[in-house]
């Protein structure tokens, strides 16, 4: 089902947003150069180039907590839970988040579909009324079909679907995320909450959660980012995350500017104005880190802001990777330090001495376990921000006082998010006990 929802969404986005599909062929192409050329990632094992085709993240933006708690609900139909929590408000964007994905590395491998899901935080709308009157207009509107609602019960109450019930729910809650051109408030409301900020119109004035960007995930986004302008789409200045590296860590992202659109008002008479909000996003995963390697890579992160975003991009992206030269950039320095993530497998034929049984790392040296990088799954709220924030304009730019929402977030959800670190860390643990308990002839080969 997570598969089927996945597919039907790109294939929505894409007639939607017709250079979205003009992106999803440059990201063809480089793939496939990329991996004919044998220039692939070392943090790319070979079960990870079969998901490559099909692997998409999305955005959306809801305006309730009830929302919030349905679509929780919704997407552990698909096998989906939150991962993870991000405030996005200390960078300017009144919004908490987290990712909706799988957890599991066999259901990630399947089919990797995420969804970053942001929910409007009304208190830092600024003044009262206007708070109440978008308060007003997201109570009264319902983003989810009928169907999809029934569904849904359905499904709690009996613990599955039959296969037409599973394809039914797919296509109803595809359309929660289509755009609708017309605006459910006037040119005036739209107005007023566009100036406190535009991120708050595109979420309270529509009928639903249209989705914002997909994104597809490539080897190379220094080639996508140098072959968008060419293609005729105009690229934000720089890639947001790390710079470029031997061995990519976490997550790089771009983007191509958002469209301005045009929409109807829920008025007789009115002229039609733009809505700017969707755009086409892109992606390089890396090797999840420890809190020990996201330590040093936020501390890094931080002592190149620390100046300011400099007007030149190319002088951003040189102090980028001058600071970034103090991490490990080897898969064996980064392991050996603990500041990214592995899985170990044990190899058959290897004869290591006596001695070494129960010694991870003497296994390693005798050439009998192989430890492969665990990909990043999870977002950087930095990187996020400054997606958002290219794509609203520097107008829209805030400053937000740092507050712990989190427990008001989660009581909306209805569950808690879960740690992405503990997830990384169970799979790490969980190979090794492998490895350290089965003899390797009870093994099932390891594929290179």
């Amino acid at each position: 089902m997570r598969e089927r929802f996945a597919r039907a969404m790109s294939a929505m986005y894409r007639e939607e947003v017709p250079q979205y599909g003009t992106l999803l062929d440059i990201v063809e192409e480089v793939n496939r150069r990329t991996l004919q050329a044998g220039e692939g990632p070392s943090t790319l094992p070979s079960d990870e180039r079969a998901r490559l085709d099909v692997e998409r993240h999305g955005a959306i933006r809801l305006g309730s907590a009830r929302e919030l708690g349905l679509l929780r609900r919704m997407f552990a139909i698909l096998g989906m839970r939150p991962v993870g929590y991000y405030d996005l408000s200390v960078a300017g964007v009144p919004v908490h988040s987290t990712a909706f994905r799988p957890i599991l590395p066999e259901a990630l491998a399947r089919n990797p579909f995420r969804l970053f899901t942001s929910l409007l935080r009304l208190e830092l709308i600024q003044d009262p009324a206007l708070r109440a009157l978008a308060a007003r207009h997201l109570e009264a509107r319902e983003i989810f079909t009928p169907e999809a609602l029934h569904l849904t019960e359905e499904f709690e109450a009996r613990g599955g679907f039959r296969p037409e019930q599973a394809e039914a729910f797919v296509q109803e809650l595809v359309q929660t995320f289509k755009w609708h051109a017309r605006s459910t408030v006037s040119a005036d409301t739209y107005r007023r909450l566009h100036e406190a900020h535009r991120l708050v119109a595109d979420v309270v004035c529509f009928p639903g959660p249209h989705i914002n960007h997909l994104t597809p995930r490539v080897l190379d986004i220094d080639a996508v980012q140098q072959e968008m302008p060419r293609r005729g789409i105009a690229a934000k200045e720089i890639i947001e995350g790390p710079p470029r590296r031997k061995v990519p860590i976490l997550l790089r992202q771009t983007s191509f500017k958002a469209l301005a659109e045009t929409v109807r008002f829920d008025e007789a008479g009115a002229p039609t104005g733009s809505h700017t909000a969707r755009f086409g996003e892109v992606e390089q995963r890396g090797i999840a880190l420890t809190p020990k390697g996201r330590a040093l890579y936020d501390d890094l992160l931080n002592q190149v802001n620390a100046g300011g975003a400099p007007a030149d991009p190319r002088a951003y992206e040189a102090r980028l990777r001058q600071v970034f030269e103090a991490f490990p950039d080897d898969l064996e320095t980064i392991r050996r330090q603990g500041l990214g993530y592995f899985e170990y497998s044990r190899l058959p034929g290897a004869k290591p001495a006596a001695s070494a049984d129960g010694d991870l790392e003497a296994l390693l040296a005798a050439g009998a376990v192989r430890a492969r990088p665990i990909v990043y799954e999870d977002f950087l709220p930095v990187s996020a921000a400054g997606i958002f924030q290219s794509n609203l304009g520097d107008a829209a730019r805030q400053a937000y006082a740092a507050a712990d929402a989190r427990v008001a977030f989660e009581r909306a959800l209805g569950c808690e998010v879960l740690d992405e670190f503990a997830l990384y860390e169970s799979q790490q643990a969980a190979s090794i006990q492998r490895c350290l308990g089965m003899p390797g002839d009870a093994l099932v080969e390891d594929q290179p």
